[in-house]
């Protein structure tokens, strides 16, 4: 199933790093399932950062410019869908309302209040794990955090149902495409811990959860709700590690 050039679809997309320029991306939905090949990556461009920065900083600083790292490769691609979420379904009462509010490129109280909160829980946890496992946690929570999307794109439909064109771009990955993205998302866990593997199932029950919430409240899921996934999967991610790391 490996094609490269789906790869570096999803890589253009989703990052600002250089790709080809001749790349069809009448191919990019199909792409996604390359998401978590795409948080090898970013994660470990920011875990360099944070490895960098640590024989500089106290250890928080570096989480925080590895984090800072991170949202330049992506240019807070994923974070900026997790502020839209929470601005619309924050302010929004009905399905039309909450797309409404998504689709303004402004920030409401909503949005940067829940990206304070959500970046200051990133750096209170990894800033208090032991500063050898941070590079490394930062490409498994990169890299397996990029799977809960997909099973969202699977299970639901997308919710702009109005909007022809998007719609038209959705891709509903198959059981084929989630074992092949599955197996990208879990290789970098490899690398920790063997009891660190538990923190998938707080990340799936989370996940799936917030998938029934998006389901409830709007009939499906928009890219920012996607992006919202993203996020909080990442942050449970660290969350469930730091409780596991007590035990190590």
């Amino acid at each position: 199933m490996p094609h490269p050039r789906l790869f570096l679809l999803a890589l253009g997309f989703y990052t600002r790093l250089p790709v080809p320029q001749k790349l069809d991306y009448r191919q990019l939905p199909e792409a996604a399932v390359y998401l978590p090949l795409v948080g090898w990556l970013v994660g470990g461009l920011s875990a360099l950062g944070f490895y960098l920065a640590d024989g500089l900083w106290p250890q928080q600083t570096a989480v925080i410019v590895a984090l800072a790292a991170g949202i330049f490769i992506t240019g807070a691609f994923h974070e900026d869908g997790f502020a839209d979420v929470c601005d619309g379904f924050g302010g929004g009462f009905d399905k039309p309302r909450i797309l409404e509010i998504m689709k303004d490129p402004r920030t409401g109280s909503y949005g940067v209040l829940g990206l304070v909160l959500l970046l200051a829980l990133k750096i209170s946890v990894l800033g208090s794990l032991p500063a050898a496992a941070v590079p490394l946690l930062l490409l498994a929570g990169h890299s397996f955090s990029r799977l809960p999307p997909l099973l969202i794109m699977h299970r639901y439909a997308y919710a702009r149902i109005d909007h022809s064109k998007a719609g038209a771009a959705v891709f509903r990955p198959g059981i084929a495409g989630l074992l092949f993205a599955a197996s990208l998302a879990l290789l970098p866990l490899l690398l920790l811990p063997a009891l660190c593997w538990l923190a998938i199932l707080p990340v799936l029950a989370v996940n799936r959860l917030l998938g029934r919430y998006f389901y409830r409240r709007i009939g499906g899921y928009t890219g920012d709700c996607l992006g919202a996934s993203q996020q909080i999967a990442e942050t449970v991610f660290y969350l469930s590690v730091s409780i596991l790391w007590t035990f190590i």
